[in-house]
């Protein structure tokens, strides 16, 4: 895990070289263990190291052929390496580290050899004998990489801060991304919060050259989903087997390593087979409350004991929280409504000596384990409600709204005022923070820009689209996994955790899991209890405590604090982006004075308050 940066398009920059040291020096916290830069003619490219296999100076970056030319800068970790080296048996290897078998790949295989890729990573390889220049992310996009392009001029960097920093990048807020992050406190790829500058897609790669700039795509959950299995047993044997194999390739390292435990089942399972695996206790954190009713200490402390661990538990009170906060926004690259939960146990994980930590991470994406599946299923089901005229179904759900106020309410509302109860109309509904009448208040906006969520369901699972005869489950998989998952959870993981060069690797988003689940029927992932088909793939792994325990999230008691240790906080950021000439002041003030008298949630507002928080720290126009 580490941080690059770079630029194709160097002719006419007064000193190329100045500049990817300059953004590389803002990335130092994603590498503090070497730096080192390449720059000719054509490109310049930086990288900060965070060693975790084979920790010698041999391994730094760039990394070089062995002829010199190919260059590379390699941002997180090929976990099939060892797998590969045996097919590249005739390269002559000189190093250990995985960096060396993905310059070795691309000698045999050229481009294609992305498909045989098992890893997290956003990577930069540039040939020199064609002045050629690949970019490339993850299948998953669980490693992020931002690119802006003027031109035939491309400069990119793992976070946006870099970019910022080369001075190549104006920071002006796109007023789109402003109304994506309203309705879904982020902004999601391939848009920023900055106009300028993009996060690329996962499984897709960009070709520079003199001539043009291309983006490609190689992977895509919609259209790589195996066959389904033949029966019950065997869904359940190939499930187990592709988490040992997933979860035992991660914990490859050459540092010590272990493991975040929540004492949920997916971090549960991972812990679990971590045990089984290794015959050495596993380190494990947890965060705990001193507020009872938020803490999970009992169920951590259960997994940490049934499998024998190196267990630290963080206690939290709202002192040590509000002693972090400003560090925690201070580290947030792009602005979220969530996080600092991540950062305060990266932080703890890494000061107790690891260096690499296993998450629970996507298995409720995989496994049908949010409220969120059920929903969509029950909707499917009531597909004939839609044969009732609009206004009809207006009525019924204004009579809902009467009867039962609240958030909930308005989302059903909204789903039945559509003209179609399609998928790719009904699911964006679900993680909305804001609806569209409200955002178009707080912005004092007539009209919207098209939802996000929407536009790309609609490219990947409408009628006639790769993903349109998925199982309807699977096609609420590759929803959470395109859009929360990618754009709130993986990103506000890498961020949180890299503020402390903590490397987080995820073995529910091994691609091979991720295809052959998104395969299962239904019959077989009907959420009728939590995450069935996962939890009986696993055996007698986890007690029944676990498995029957109450769904209670990873969050902090925030609106207890915001009403108290942070309500100045929280007014003083609220007023200064009623300044700003995109919101409505009024409304804001509406919206806190609501809060504040128990009317309106705190999730809704949080997300306004770090946008501003990161405005004025990046001096974001």
């Amino acid at each position: 895990m580490c941080g690059i940066s770079g630029i194709y398009g160097v002719e006419n920059l007064d000193d190329p070289g100045a500049i990817v040291r300059k953004m590389c020096d803002t990335l130092a916290h994603r590498g503090p263990d070497a730096s080192g830069y390449f720059v000719d003619d054509v490109v310049a490219l930086g990288h900060r190291r965070l060693s975790i296999i084979d920790t010698s100076a041999a391994a730094n970056q760039p990394f070089y052929s062995a002829d010199n030319n190919l260059v590379l800068v390699y941002n997180g970790e090929l976990y099939n390496y060892v797998e590969l080296k045996e097919q590249l048996s005739d390269f002559n290897f000189t190093t250990s580290c995985d960096t060396e078998v993905v310059i070795a790949a691309y000698q045999q295989w050229g481009i294609d050899f992305l498909e045989k890729l098992n890893g997290m990573f956003g990577f930069a390889l540039y040939d020199k004998n064609s002045d050629e220049l690949y970019i490339v992310r993850d299948r998953v996009g669980i490693k992020p990489l931002y690119v802006s392009q003027k031109g035939q001029q491309i400069v990119f960097a793992s976070e946006i801060r870099a970019l910022l920093s080369s001075g190549m990048v104006r920071r002006k807020v796109s007023p789109d991304a402003i109304v994506d992050y309203c309705r879904y406190q982020t902004v999601h790829a391939p848009m920023t919060i900055l106009e300028d500058v993009e996060m690329m897609l996962p499984g897709h790669f960009i070709k520079v050259s003199d001539n043009e700039i291309t983006t490609h795509q190689y992977w895509s959950p919609a259209t790589t989903a195996a066959s389904p299995p033949a029966t019950e047993a065997d869904a359940h044997k190939e499930i187990h087997d592709l988490m040992l194999s997933s979860t035992e390739m991660r914990m490859r390292a050459d540092v010590p390593f272990g493991a975040f435990l929540s004492g949920g089942i997916d971090s549960s399972v991972i812990v679990g087979l971590m045990a089984k695996i290794t015959n050495r206790p596993v380190s494990t954190f947890s965060v705990t409350f001193e507020e009872n009713k938020f803490s999970e200490a009992p169920y951590s402390n259960m997994i940490a004991k049934k499998f024998a661990t190196n267990h630290t538990e963080i206690k939290l009170s709202v002192n040590d929280f509000l002693k972090e906060l400003p560090n925690a926004l201070a580290s947030m690259d792009h602005p979220t409504g969530d996080g600092p939960n991540t950062y305060v146990v990266s932080k703890v994980t890494k000061e107790s000596g690891i260096t690499m930590a296993l998450s629970g991470l996507g298995g409720d994406e995989l496994f049908a384990g949010y409220d969120v599946f059920k929903r969509m299923l029950s909707l499917n089901n009531k597909r004939w409600v839609m044969s009732f005229p609009k206004g009809l179904r207006k009525l019924g759900t204004a009579a809902l709204r009467l009867a039962k106020p609240g958030i909930g309410s308005e989302k059903i509302s909204a789903v039945l005022a559509n003209d179609y109860l399609d998928f790719e109309y009904a699911y964006p509904v679900n993680r909305q923070v804001f609806l569209d009448n409200k955002v178009a208040s707080l912005m004092n906006r007539d009209s919207l820009p098209m939802n996000s969520n929407q536009q790309y369901l609609a490219e990947i699972l409408s009628y006639g689209k790769p993903g349109f005869d998925l199982p309807w489950l699977s096609k609420v998989s590759v929803a959470e996994m395109g859009t929360y998952m990618q754009n709130v959870l993986l990103r506000d993981t890498d961020q949180m955790s890299m503020a402390h060069a903590l490397e987080v690797r995820v073995p529910f988003l091994d691609h091979r899991l991720v295809e052959y689940a998104l395969s299962i029927n239904d019959s077989l992932k009907y959420p009728h209890s939590p995450k069935k088909l996962l939890v009986d793939s696993m055996g007698d792994l986890l007690p029944r405590e676990i498995v029957d325990r109450p769904k209670m999230g990873f969050t902090f008691p925030w609106e207890l604090w915001l009403k108290n240790e942070l309500k100045e906080f929280a007014e003083k950021h609220l007023e200064a982006l009623g300044k700003r000439p995109y919101f409505d002041a009024k409304e804001l003030d509406k919206m806190w004075q609501k809060f504040l008298a128990g009317k309106v949630s705190w999730s809704r507002l949080w997300p306004l308050i770090v946008l501003e928080n990161w405005m004025f720290a990046n001096e974001v126009e």
